[in-house]
C-alpha cells in the first residue's frame, strides 16, 4: 500500500494536496479564490491570492463549520463561491449526523464585500420553484451557477428513484440566488456504461465558455479509479431548459491514466488563467488505485490543474501534460 502511494510522475503532482471538489473562481479585480471538500467533511475553507500558482501556500481560513447536530452536521461537501447581483455565495451540501446520506444544497451570503474577512450568514436550503414538488426532495448535491443571455441557471445532482437510486443532472432558472424560479428539467442520467461503475452516477457539473459555446463538463460512475468525466454543449443562443438542445459526449473526455498514474479524475471548475484568454481545467485526481476502505472517506485527492486546448471545432481537448505550475 505504501509503495503505491509513492508512486509520483511529472504528470500527477498535486496543486493542493488532500482537496478534493475543487472550485476557483476570479474575481472581476483579479484575485482568486480557492475552495473544495477537505478530508473530514466538517467545514468551510477559503484561499485568496493575486496569481493562481500562489493559492498553493496562501493561508487557508475557515470560514463556516458544520452544526454539532441536526441539519448540516455531517457530510459537507464541494463548496462552490461566486459573485451574483453584487454579493458573495457559497454553495455546498450537507446532511446530518442522525440522517448521514440525508443530503441537500445549502446556501451562505457573505455580509460584505470581502469574502475572507467579512462574516457569512446561512440562507439555509437552496428553494424550489413556487409548485414545484420535485426539487431537493432527496439526496442532492453539487449546486453549481450558470450565468448566460442576463439569465442564471443553476444544474445540480440529486438521486431518484427505488432501492439503489440513480443519480441525475438537473437545470432551472434562478430567481434569487437561493431560489428556483422554474421547475427543475432532467439535462442527463447515467446512459452509458462508463457512467455506471459500481453507482449510476451523473454529478459535479461545472461550465466552460468558448465562441458561443456552453460546455459542460460532470463526473460519473464511484468515486474510485473508475471517476471520469462526461460532457454535454449547447449553442449559448439556445434555450438551455430543452434537453434536447445540448448534445452529449458517447465517451468521457477525461479518466484516469495508469501510465501517468493520474486515477479517477473528475469533480472539476474551470477558471480563466492570469492572461484572461487560457482556460483552466481544476479537478481532483488519486496517485493510486488500492484504496483501503471505503474510497469516499479516502483523504488522497488532490487537486491539480491543466491547461485546456481546442480542437478546430472548438471543442475542448482534455490532455495531461508534465506539470508546472509556476507556468500557469
Amino acid at each position: 500500500m505504501k509503495e503505491q502511494k509513492d508512486i509520483k510522475t511529472e504528470f500527477n503532482i498535486p496543486f493542493i494536496a488532500q482537496r478534493a471538489d475543487p472550485y476557483i473562481y476570479k474575481a472581476d479585480n483579479g484575485d482568486y479564490y480557492f475552495t473544495a471538500s477537505i478530508p473530514e467533511y466538517n467545514k468551510i475553507i477559503l484561499r485568496k491570492s493575486k496569481k493562481i500558482k500562489d493559492l498553493q501556500n496562501a493561508e487557508e481560513i475557515t470560514i463556516w463549520t458544520a452544526h454539532k447536530e441536526g441539519p448540516q452536521s455531517l457530510h459537507v461537501w464541494a463548496p462552490e463561491i461566486h459573485y451574483l447581483d453584487g454579493c458573495w455565495y457559497i454553495y455546498y451540501a450537507a446532511s446530518q449526523k442522525d440522517d448521514p446520506w440525508r443530503l441537500r444544497p445549502y446556501v451562505l451570503r457573505c455580509t460584505g464585500q470581502d469574502p475572507i474577512n467579512d462574516k457569512w450568514e446561512e440562507l439555509g436550503m437552496i428553494q424550489p420553484a413556487d409548485g414545484d414538488l420535485f426539487s431537493f426532495q432527496d439526496f442532492s448535491l453539487d449546486a453549481t451557477v450558470l450565468c448566460n443571455k442576463n439569465e442564471k441557471y443553476i444544474v445540480w445532482a440529486e438521486k431518484v428513484g427505488h432501492g439503489k437510486k440513480v443519480s441525475n443532472l438537473y437545470i432551472a432558472k434562478l430567481e434569487t440566488p437561493w431560489k428556483l424560479a422554474t421547475e427543475q428539467v432532467l439535462l442527463t442520467g447515467p446512459d452509458y456504461d462508463w457512467e455506471r461503475i459500481g453507482f449510476w452516477v451523473n454529478e459535479g457539473p461545472a461550465f466552460l465558455k468558448h465562441n458561443g459555446k456552453i460546455f459542460m463538463t460532470y463526473s460519473a460512475s464511484e468515486t474510485g479509479a473508475s471517476y471520469c468525466m462526461g460532457m454535454l454543449s449547447i449553442d449559448e443562443n439556445a434555450d438551455l431548459l430543452d434537453p434536447r438542445a445540448w448534445k452529449k459526449e458517447r465517451y468521457p473526455v477525461l479518466c484516469s491514466d495508469e501510465e501517468k498514474k493520474i486515477f479517477g479524475p473528475g469533480h472539476n471548475s474551470f477558471v480563466k488563467a492570469e492572461d484572461g484568454v487560457t482556460d483552466l481545467c481544476v479537478y481532483h485526481l488519486r496517485q493510486y488505485t488500492e484504496i483501503e476502505g471505503d474510497p469516499l472517506y479516502n483523504p488522497d485527492r488532490h487537486t491539480a490543474i491543466m491547461k485546456i486546448n481546442y480542437d478546430e471545432a472548438g471543442n475542448p481537448i482534455f490532455n495531461y501534460e508534465k506539470v508546472d505550475y509556476n507556468q500557469l
